[in-house]
């Protein structure tokens, strides 16, 4: 229900004007609110402070959101150590950047390849009885299928006694036929089994960033270290603003004052190795990795320290006003007033970028408002 005031019609409020603006702190911002004020008589005061000139908005329909920015540092993201398996002397190691190929030798044990296969679970034990259930075995049926093999049908779903599902891929004599074929093709002793250490089991493609062993050195022991084979954007953000991060946002990133679109591909709590990362250490501090989705923009930077703006709040299709339409009430709460001095309670909700979020009753999108400046 609109709101009108009691004492005075809506000209005699416009002649007794608009007072000083009233500091009001809101969802972590300070914003200015202009408050109606009524005089009890006639008589100008010579100390009173001029009246704000008035001008109209209209309510617009919105996405209406509020952001923060973080400095990151650009570079191939958290450095992470590969210690080698098996027995054997290394012979033949990978020159400093060279990017990992899914089945392609990364290195060599005892003269002989061992290739690369992508998953989550490193090959633990031999597999060497058909049977065997695990995700190791999941691991090598979806790398065989990836580089084009037939690995067969999944025989049905296998139960433990007592324990429900049993995790993982089964491994049946058609896939040991795959893997002895791919094993033939890669130059592997062609048996159709694997032994721990034949193959190597990374997250996904990397970069070699530094070698850690050398020709002649036992295979069970720290081989490389390696990173992302991708530019990325490592961002120390605090405790209190990471937990309205999640892998998959849009973000933006600001490039010699150009804008450029990235995306949130992970968040960790563990200390970053990033060099350059001056927070890494700060415990309060989570690190979020940001992908550009543009690498050609960042392609000409080898290192460089980036703000990047994360969306922390967002209302979809909301009223909007300039904050400068709210009006304090005498009796508590905001109203916006229309061009005749007719005043519309409203309910406030997100403040941001100059523009508030406001809805009641008579509010409709493109509604003039009064704007105090």
């Amino acid at each position: 229900m609109p709101e009108h005031a009691t004492s005075r019609g809506p000209r005699d409020r416009r002649r007794a004007g608009l007072a000083a603006a009233l500091v009001t702190a809101v969802a972590g911002g300070v914003v200015g609110v202009a408050a109606v004020a009524e005089r009890s008589s006639g008589t100008t005061d010579p100390h009173a402070t001029a009246a704000p000139s008035v001008q109209s908005a209209e309510v617009v329909r919105r996405d209406l959101s509020n952001s923060f920015t973080a400095q990151g540092h650009l570079g191939f993201g958290p450095v992470k150590q590969l210690k080698g398996k098996g027995t054997g002397t290394l012979t033949k190691l990978p020159a400093n950047g060279t990017a990992t190929e899914r089945g392609k030798a990364l290195y060599r044990v005892d003269d002989k390849p061992v290739p690369v296969f992508y998953g989550d679970t490193p090959f633990f034990r031999d597999l060497k009885k058909t049977g065997l259930v695990g995700n190791d075995v999941s691991v090598l049926r979806g790398n065989l299928a990836a580089l084009g093999y037939d690995v067969g049908d999944e025989p049905a779903v296998r139960r433990s006694a007592g324990q429900g599902r049993v995790q993982g891929a089964t491994f049946t004599a058609p896939l040991a036929a795959a893997l002895k074929r791919w094993q033939q093709h890669v130059g592997i002793e062609a048996t159709g089994t694997l032994k721990v250490g034949a193959v190597l089991v990374l997250p996904g493609p990397v970069r070699v960033s530094e070698l850690k062993a050398q020709a002649g050195d036992p295979v069970a022991e720290d081989i490389l270290s390696y990173v992302s084979p991708k530019k990325v954007i490592t961002v120390p953000v605090d405790a209190q603003q990471v937990s309205s991060i999640r892998p998959g946002d849009a973000v933006t990133i600001t490039l010699s004052g150009a804008k450029s679109p990235g995306m949130v591909t992970a968040i960790s709590h563990a200390p970053s190795d990033e060099p350059g990362q001056s927070d890494a250490g700060d415990s309060s501090k989570t690190d979020v990795t940001v992908l550009p989705k543009r690498p050609s923009d960042v392609a000409a930077l080898e290192e460089a320290d980036l703000p990047v703006e994360f969306v922390s709040e967002i209302h979809k299709n909301v009223l909007t006003a300039p904050i400068g339409a709210l009006v304090a009430l005498s009796g508590g709460g905001f109203a916006v007033q229309r061009a005749n001095g007719e005043l519309l309670r409203v309910q406030t909700g997100m403040f941001a970028t100059g523009l508030v979020e406001i809805s009641g009753q008579g509010l409709t999108e493109g509604l003039a408002v009064v704007v105090a400046s």
